[in-house]
């Protein structure tokens, strides 16, 4: 809290409240904690994505009525940008042991659109880092970009993640695995702004440029309007705020992983499946997501209410089931996105502390069909 204080108040004292000082130097440490060259502070998550996709466009890299691959469970704001854009979104079933994006399926769907007599122009995927689990396969990601496809990722709740495998850039940290990615600093997450705040990061030099003209108003220069543009910029306040932060996100990280593991230690009525842990990667565990029986979903959350235990449902209705996307999609009621949708149930990790696991879990054990 003194720091936050401090970092405020030296922010309302400069008088520079845009594209100062704070605003570059959190860019920068934002970089180098990810091992990348590029990173452009935006006003949200979405707005990263955003960015990054329309970047890709005014580069000649993607054109209206290209597709896009991305994970079918992933939250909506993954998929507005590629609508919105007038990209193609194919849904790409989750994997139900990672619950994130399927590789497998992806390379499937790939081959059986060669095959196609009416072809999409699949020239990106777009992954998510769902609830703070690292989504990579380099081969496969391999494979795409051999194909010529982009890879955008959604590392909007795994900032601090490590996959198993290096990236496109040579090291292992999520949000520089691939061409690019879009970062949400939405409070709720491991590094939570004082409001709404954002970020892209990037090597690719070209991209770095267009995003940064981009959220300002398309300039790459005061009054020279490059492109038509928006103001997605990240203010002064919420850059200071953001880099006493990243000073603490290992220590949080690793909190939420020695929560992570004491859950999985002490829940053990066998109705209720605990996500998996990969040794080979470092989860930062953004969400805690356990899989129940659908049937028996809404009791266990009452039964956890009753103990004053909080849960929530990330999230319970998939991207293309949305009433917004009702004229356009019509999926089928088994697919493994809407079954985890119906199945899952976020526990508390945020804040959490060995003896409140503890009386979460035996509430849990105690619940009975």
């Amino acid at each position: 809290m003194a720091e936050l204080e401090a970092a405020t108040s030296k922010v309302i004292r400069s008088g520079c409240y845009l594209h100062g000082p704070e605003t570059k130097a959190f860019e920068e440490e934002l970089a180098a904690m990810c091992g990348a060259d590029y990173a452009i502070g935006v006003s949200n998550g979405l707005d990263a994505l955003r960015l990054i996709l329309r970047g890709y466009m005014e580069l000649g890299k993607l054109h209206k009525g290209d597709a896009v691959m991305v994970a079918a469970n992933t939250f909506i704001a993954t998929v507005i940008p590629i609508t919105e854009f007038g990209l193609i979104p194919v849904f790409v079933e989750p994997d139900p042991l990672t619950m994130n994006f399927n590789w497998e399926e992806a390379l499937g769907i790939l081959k059986d659109n060669d095959s196609s007599q009416s072809p999409l122009n699949i020239r990106c995927a777009m992954i998510t880092h769902l609830y703070g689990t690292p989504c990579w396969n380099r081969k496969a990601a391999d494979e795409m970009h051999g194909r010529g496809m982009m890879i955008v990722e959604d590392n909007a709740q795994a900032l601090g993640a490590e996959a198993a495998e290096e990236g496109f850039n040579g090291v292992r940290f999520t949000g520089n695995l691939a061409d690019a990615a879009a970062v949400s600093f939405y409070p709720t997450k491991n590094v939570g702004a004082l409001g709404d705040a954002g970020a892209v990061i990037t090597n690719e030099a070209d991209l770095a440029a267009v995003v940064k003209a981009l959220a300002n108003y398309g300039t790459d220069k005061r009054y020279h309007n490059l492109y038509v543009g928006y103001n997605c910029r990240i203010d002064e306040i919420q850059a200071a705020m953001l880099r006493v932060k990243l000073r603490y996100i290992k220590n949080e990280n690793i909190h939420r992983q020695k929560i992570a593991e004491l859950y999985a230690s002490k829940i053990t009525n066998p109705l209720v499946e605990v996500p998996a842990i990969f040794p080979d990667m470092v989860q930062v565990w953004h969400q805690y997501v356990v899989r129940v029986p659908e049937n028996l979903r809404d009791d266990i959350r009452d039964f956890l209410a009753d103990g004053d235990i909080p849960t929530d449902i990330h999230y319970p209705t998939p991207p293309y089931c949305q009433p917004c996307y009702a004229s356009i999609y019509h999926p089928e009621e088994d697919t493994v996105a809407i079954k985890l949708a119906n199945s899952c149930i976020s526990l508390p990790i945020a804040n959490m502390t060995a003896e409140k696991v503890s009386e979460v879990s035996n509430i849990i054990n105690r619940f009975r069909s």
